[in-house]
């Protein structure tokens, strides 16, 4: 997903300031917002969120 659909997707759930974040801390970011694991970009192998809408931009 690119950075743009990422800020737009923030901004919509009430996360000020999307400008000043990388793409890895904004999804972060939301992740923490819907409740979920920070997670983003710490898997090395293998994921067990397989409803994370990040999931696939994770493991790349």
């Amino acid at each position: 997903m690119k950075l743009t659909d990422i800020q737009k997707k923030a901004r919509k759930m009430g996360i000020n300031n999307t400008w000043k974040y990388k793409k890895r801390d904004l999804i972060k970011e939301i992740q923490r917002k819907e409740g979920n694991f920070d997670c983003f970009g710490t898997a090395t192998v293998y994921c067990d969120q397989f409803t994370c809408l990040w999931r696939s931009d994770c493991l790349k």
